[in-house]
């Protein structure tokens, strides 16, 4: 290894271990950002903004965002009433998860972003993209729910568990402590705002390049479903990971990471008007 090599091996390791993470208020709601900047020297460095699904947290995106922050800069969420933040007082439904996430981006002088979003968040980063699209690079949805064929509490309830039988360890460890810190009450609470989500319809509004992402075996996010969201975006591309399941972010993270950043490097971005 040369000494350049072993540089550019300091640096990656360096990013992958510098995280922070910051409490910010939106409108009287509290988010906690976790963020990782990357040592890349180019002058186009993408912004990364990861949002988990329903009962999650930041956890479970920290395989893929230390992949990520090597060559972008990243910022991973928790929402609110989840991984620990302060519970809001009322039921959000997914727009206003979109309008509190293009709020949060201001704040954090992210002009335009890559935004990744896993089951139920795949449905707030499509109505982050939808009603902000100047915000949106790129659009990225991982195992992305709701079908509205299985659009009830039972079917989503088996199908979790199917999948949780097959997960990896790891995977479930984070799932499950976070399942226990979010609490059944906003658990149950945000279920039916994503049940009623069509994202499907929604992203047939949203211009930006979108890639749909699912594990091969997940029994959440259905094959033809994820088939049916890529070719409802006017630029929609489906790809597969073979023996991996719903949290494949974190089971297959290199993988996806290296995904996603070819997805943002092959596509360009949709430009729009001055305002």
């Amino acid at each position: 290894m040369t000494s350049t090599d072993r540089a550019s091996a300091e640096r990656r390791r360096g990013v992958a271990e510098t995280t922070r993470g910051r409490s910010v208020e939106v409108d009287g709601h509290q988010f906690t950002v976790h963020s990782m900047a990357s040592a890349s020297r180019s002058p186009e460095v993408p912004t990364y903004l990861m949002v988990h699904g329903i009962g999650a947290s930041h956890r479970y995106y920290r395989r893929i965002q230390k992949s990520l922050a090597v060559t972008g800069h990243t910022h991973s969420l928790d929402l609110p009433g989840f991984g620990g933040t302060r519970t809001p007082g009322r039921p959000l439904a997914v727009e206003e998860y979109g309008g509190l996430l293009g709020r949060l981006l201001d704040q954090l002088q992210v002009p335009r972003a890559v935004l990744v979003g896993h089951s139920m968040g795949a449905q707030f980063v499509t109505e982050l993209a939808r009603q902000r699209p100047d915000a949106v690079s790129h659009l990225v949805l991982i195992g992305p729910v709701t079908d509205p064929r299985r659009a009830t509490a039972l079917h989503q309830a088996m199908g979790l568990t199917r999948d949780v039988v097959k997960e990896t360890p790891s995977g479930n460890l984070i799932v499950f402590r976070d399942y226990l810190e979010c609490g059944p009450r906003w658990f149950s609470t945000e279920l039916a705002p994503m049940l009623e989500y069509r994202t499907d319809l929604a992203l047939r509004e949203v211009r930006s390049p979108t890639l749909v992402i699912r594990g091969a075996s997940d029994p959440v996010s259905g094959s033809a479903w994820c088939a049916a969201l890529a070719a409802a975006a006017p630029d929609g591309h489906l790809l597969e990971v073979a023996g991996h399941r719903h949290l494949v972010h974190h089971s297959a993270a290199v993988q996806v990471a290296a995904r996603i950043e070819g997805h943002a490097q092959r596509h360009p971005p949709v430009a729009h008007p001055a305002p």
